[in-house]
């Protein structure tokens, strides 16, 4: 979760050979650290010990964690193939999960079949109609995007807003996308703006990739830069004296553009900047994630 996955991994060796017998549970957060830094072999082993070794019978939450260990490394075909073989139905998460490794690795075929059997599954939950229509997007398969745009109106299929908190002098400070309610948002907004001048030169250029896609490449580029964290991040460094850390919670996966972004304002301003997303702990350090851009 904090992105210390080769730590879990020792860990757990070190456990095995002081004689201590792994549970299920044990089983599940080794094979979670192994999924979030791409230890595909080390990953494979350890599932296979489970009931060879210690006749422990896998559980879903075992097998989803391959599929997206799988997924994540951009071995697709083999997640697919994995969460087909199961000897258990695959969850919702399961299949959400090699969703999104389509988007990252922009696979729109075996994404589009996973993303009916989500949208099957649990046609209200709006995430997996906006992940297929990002891969669509990111594959330039625009008739599909207009059609998974369609399908949302038609069943009334709405996104939850994202939202980012900062706590400042023990006020919790809530922005969402494009916010305008803060009483220092002009402040805000100009930070942001100054923030900017300074990334760029050293990188950024502003991913419109998975914004909203029925609105033009410069009304993109504006939602981009009104991210909740990137307000909450332009009002953190505002507040704070130089090379404070700033931690900021968000209840949604931190997007591609938002990381970058992050990771460049960490290095330009000298600062560590601690995010907690949907998914995990993301520790940006002088131009770095503790993640190393494998989330």
């Amino acid at each position: 979760m904090h992105g210390h996955a080769e730590k879990a991994v020792q860990y757990f060796s070190e456990m095995i050979k002081s004689g201590l017998t792994p549970r299920d549970i044990t089983f599940t957060a080794v094979l979670s650290a192994c999924s979030h830094r791409g230890l595909v072999e080390r990953g494979m082993e350890i599932f296979e010990s489970m009931k060879r070794d210690y006749g422990i019978e896998p559980g879903l939450e075992h097998y989803g964690c391959m599929v997206d260990l799988l997924g994540r490394a951009g071995k697709l075909a083999e997640a697919e193939k994995f969460a087909l073989e199961m000897p258990v139905k695959p969850s919702a998460p399961i299949w959400g999960a090699l969703l999104r490794a389509c988007g990252t690795y922009k696979n729109a075929e075996i994404g589009e079949r996973v993303g009916k059997i989500l949208i099957e599954l649990q046609p209200e939950h709006s995430g997996y109609y906006v992940l297929l229509s990002n891969i669509y997007a990111r594959t330039n398969k625009w008739e599909n995007v207009e059609s998974m745009r369609q399908m949302m109106k038609e069943r009334k299929i709405k996104k939850p807003p994202g939202y980012s908190q900062i706590e400042m002098d023990g006020e919790v400070h809530n922005f969402t996308i494009g916010d305008k309610t803060h009483p220092e948002i002009e402040k805000i907004e100009r930070m942001w703006e100054e923030i900017l001048k300074k990334i760029r030169p050293v990188g950024y250029t502003g991913n419109t990739t998975d914004a909203m896609f029925d609105i033009d490449e410069e009304e993109k580029e504006n939602a981009l830069h009104r991210h909740s964290e990137k307000l909450a991040i332009a009002y953190g460094i505002m507040r704070t004296k130089a090379r404070t850390t700033i931690r900021i919670v968000k209840n949604l996966r931190v997007c591609e553009d938002c990381h970058t972004a992050t990771k460049l304002i960490s290095k330009v301003y000298e600062r560590e900047l601690i995010v907690r997303d949907r998914k995990r702990f993301h520790h940006f350090k002088g131009g770095a994630c503790s993640c190393m851009d494998y989330w």
